[in-house]
């Protein structure tokens, strides 16, 4: 986990099952050239999350999607999960940011600070959500500066 990320606690995996909008991320191979991403999340039946990231290749013009599979760290009540698209190796999938109430926006980090995105439930939010995402990445170490707001049309 990077320093100073804190998992959300009070985590509801219920409510965070579902379809979720990419608006923000920085660039990394596994979505390089992506536009329209989203990510699905839904029970499997060992217990663990089932992940499906979709986006369209902009060069290809093509939709690729990976499925992966979620397991909970510590306890289920905590945003704090491992994740894997590629056989046995997992990542960090750590969400430090959440509207508790109704589960309309997460800011998601991976193992480093190279992993970051903005999730919505809708594919556009308010510039105070962006901004707040934004100071509340940057504090922490993120390189905001590099960040893709993700074109969904």
């Amino acid at each position: 986990m990077p320093e100073g990320v804190v998992p959300v606690k009070d985590f509801d995996e219920t409510k965070y099952l579902g379809k979720w909008y990419e608006v923000a991320r920085l660039d990394h191979s596994f979505e390089r050239g992506l536009s329209n991403v989203t990510a699905e999340y839904e029970l499997r039946s060992d217990g663990g999350i089932r992940v499906i990231n979709r986006g369209l290749s902009v060069t290809e013009d093509k939709w690729k999607e990976a499925e992966g599979k979620a397991y909970f760290v510590n306890t289920r009540d905590e945003g704090y999960l491992k994740v894997s698209f590629f056989g046995p190796f997992y990542g960090s999938y750590i969400v430090f940011g959440l509207d508790n109430k109704n589960y309309q926006y997460a800011f998601v980090s991976g193992y480093n600070t190279s992993y970051l995105w903005l999730l919505s439930r809708v594919p556009t939010v308010s510039k105070e959500l962006k901004e707040k995402f934004i100071k509340e990445s940057k504090v922490l170490g993120f390189d905001t500066d590099s960040l893709i707001f993700v074109e969904h049309n």
